[in-house]
C-alpha cells in the first residue's frame, strides 16, 4: 500500500471533489431515529470532504484516517467541532466499539480496507438497524471530455511505459461493492444511487488535482517535475486551458442483517 497522497493534504483539501448533498440527506433519513445524534465511523475521512457534512447534520464522527500527516491536518481543520474524533489507523486495527454505531461510512477510500474486513468489520460495529454507506467516485465515458483523456495519455506513457489507454466505463456502471455487499449475505435492502457529477478544471486546478496523486508523489523529483511540466503545456492548447472529468458519483448503502 502506498500512502504518497498522505504528503500534500493541502493539495488534497483543494482540489477533490465533495459530494451530492442530497447523497447525505438520503442517507440520514435512513437511518434509525435513536434519539440522539446520528453516532458515525467514517473510513477513510483524507481532509474531511465527508466529514464536513456528517458534523454538519449533527452527526458525533469517529474519522478513521490511516495517513498520519492527513489525518493531523483534519483534525487541525476541524479544531473547532467537539463532535469528532480523529483516529490514525487503518480501519481494520482502529479500536471501535462494537455493536455501537448507527452509520459506516467511506468515501472514495474502502478500497484500501483489506478485502477480508470489507465485509466482517461494519456489521460488527453497528448497532440494529445501522447502515454500512460507501460512495465511489468514478470516471465515466462522455464525449463531454472532448477526447481529452485519450489524447493526453501519450504523455502518460512516457513516464509509466507499461500503463495502457483504458475507455472509461459507461455512466451507469455499477461500482464492485454492490455485488460484494449483496453476496456477503451480512446487510439487508442494499441499494445502489448514482449523479452525476462533472467536474471542470482550469489548468492550474488539475496541476494541483494530478500533483494529489499517488502515482505523481512515487515519481523520481526530476521525472515528476517532467511530467508535469508536459501535462500542463498539453492542457493549456486545450479549449479553456481546461479539464473536464465526467463524473458518476455512486453511493451503494446496506442495513446490517439481522
Amino acid at each position: 500500500m502506498t500512502l504518497a497522497f498522505n504528503d500534500v493534504p493541502h493539495i488534497y483539501t483543494r482540489v477533490r471533489p465533495e459530494y451530492p448533498p442530497t447523497f447525505y440527506d438520503t442517507l440520514f433519513e435512513m437511518l434509525p431515529d435513536r434519539g440522539a445524534p446520528v453516532r458515525a465511523v467514517e473510513v477513510g475521512a483524507g481532509t474531511g470532504q465527508a466529514t464536513g457534512p456528517l458534523l454538519a447534520r449533527g452527526a458525533h464522527v469517529t474519522a478513521v484516517e490511516i495517513g498520519p500527516i492527513i489525518a493531523a491536518y483534519l483534525e487541525q481543520r476541524f479544531s473547532r467541532q467537539p463532535n469528532l474524533t480523529v483516529i490514525t489507523s487503518p480501519f481494520e486495527d482502529a479500536p471501535l466499539a462494537e455493536g455501537a454505531w448507527d452509520l459506516v461510512l467511506s468515501a472514495t477510500a474502502y478500497h484500501w480496507v483489506r478485502p477480508d474486513a470489507r465485509m466482517t468489520r461494519p456489521p460488527a460495529l453497528l448497532a440494529p438497524g445501522g447502515v454500512l454507506a460507501v460512495i465511489d467516485t468514478l470516471q465515466v465515458a462522455s464525449d463531454a471530455d472532448r477526447g481529452y483523456f485519450k489524447r493526453s495519455h501519450p504523455i502518460y506513457q512516457k513516464y509509466w511505459p507499461n500503463q495502457q489507454y483504458e475507455d472509461s466505463p459507461a455512466p451507469d456502471i455499477d461500482p464492485p461493492i454492490l455485488e460484494e455487499m449483496r453476496a456477503s449475505g451480512l446487510f439487508e435492502d442494499v441499494e445502489v444511487r448514482r449523479q452525476r457529477w462533472d467536474q471542470i478544471y482550469p489548468v492550474d486546478r488539475y496541476m494541483d488535482l494530478v500533483e494529489s496523486y499517488s502515482n505523481t508523489n512515487e515519481l523520481a523529483p526530476e521525472m515528476r517535475a517532467s511530467f508535469l511540466t508536459d501535462l500542463r503545456a498539453f492542457i493549456e492548447q486545450e479549449p479553456g486551458a481546461s479539464v473536464l472529468r465526467p463524473l458518476s458519483i455512486t453511493m451503494v448503502t446496506g442495513r446490517r442483517a439481522g
